[in-house]
C-alpha cells in the first residue's frame, strides 16, 4: 500500500484543468480533503483588495513583498485548515504561488524570470520548502506554445496587461520545471483528460482509485 501524502498539489497555468483532475481524485480517493485556493482561508485581505480596481492593485499598486505575504499566509493558514487523517488536496501548491508572484513582478516590476524568482524566493526563504507532493500540468514544453494552447481556450481574449503576464507565467514554470521545483511535470500536449489524469495518478504512486482507499 502507498502511503498517501499529507498535501498534494495540481499547479499549471489557466485552462490546463488543474480543477478537474482535483474534483476527480476527491470523487475517487476517500479521506481526501479538498482544501481549494488560499483566498478562501485568508477571505479579509483578498476582498479588501478586491473591493476595488482588482487588477490594478495586482499588477500597478501592491508591492512585491505584499503580494507574496498574502499569497504565503493564505498557504499557511490552508495547510492549518487541513484534518487530522487526512490527505489535503490544494489547488495550486507552494511553487505555483512563488511562480504566479514571480511572474507579477516581471510585468510589474521589470525584472528578469531569474531576478524575480530570486526575490521572490528570499522573500518566502524556508517556507520555499513545500512539503507537498506537487504536479506541473503544462500545456507545452514550448513556452510560446503553451500560451497559445491555454488562450485559445479562454473563449474570448485576454485584455490589459494580463496576456504578457500569462506568457511571463508560463516561461516561469517552465523554468522552475527545469530546476526541479515540482515533484514531477505531466506534459499534456496532445493528450486527453484521460491520459493526463492516469499521468497524475502514476506520479502520485497510485494504480487504483476504486473504493476510496490508496493501493
Amino acid at each position: 500500500m502507498t502511503r498517501a501524502p499529507d498535501f498534494i498539489s495540481l499547479n499549471g497555468p489557466d485552462n490546463v484543468g488543474k480543477t478537474t483532475h482535483l474534483v476527480r481524485l476527491a470523487e475517487r480517493w476517500g479521506g481526501c480533503q479538498p482544501l481549494g485556493a488560499v483566498h478562501e482561508h485568508d477571505p479579509e485581505p483578498w476582498a479588501r483588495v478586491a473591493g476595488g480596481d482588482y487588477a490594478r492593485w495586482w499588477f500597478e499598486t501592491s508591492t512585491t513583498v505584499e503580494l507574496t505575504e498574502m499569497l504565503l499566509a493564505g498557504h499557511t493558514k490552508r495547510a492549518a485548515a487541513r484534518e487530522t487523517g487526512r490527505m489535503g488536496l490544494l489547488d495550486r501548491g507552494l511553487p505555483m504561488l512563488l511562480a504566479v508572484s514571480a511572474a507579477t513582478c516581471v510585468v510589474k516590476d521589470g525584472l528578469t524570470v531569474g531576478e524575480a524568482l530570486k526575490t521572490v524566493m528570499s522573500l518566502a526563504g524556508s517556507r520555499a520548502e513545500a512539503a507537498e507532493t506537487s504536479i506541473l500540468l503544462i500545456p507545452s514544453r514550448d513556452a510560446e506554445r503553451s500560451y497559445a494552447i491555454t488562450s485559445a481556450r479562454e473563449g474570448r481574449p485576454w485584455t490589459g496587461i494580463y496576456p504578457a503576464y500569462q506568457k511571463t507565467l508560463h516561461a516561469v514554470l517552465l523554468r522552475q520545471a527545469g530546476h526541479g521545483a515540482y515533484t514531477a511535470v505531466v506534459d499534456c500536449e496532445g493528450r486527453s483528460l484521460d491520459d493526463v489524469h492516469n499521468d497524475v495518478r502514476d506520479h502520485l504512486g497510485i494504480t487504483h482509485l476504486t473504493d476510496g482507499s490508496p493501493r
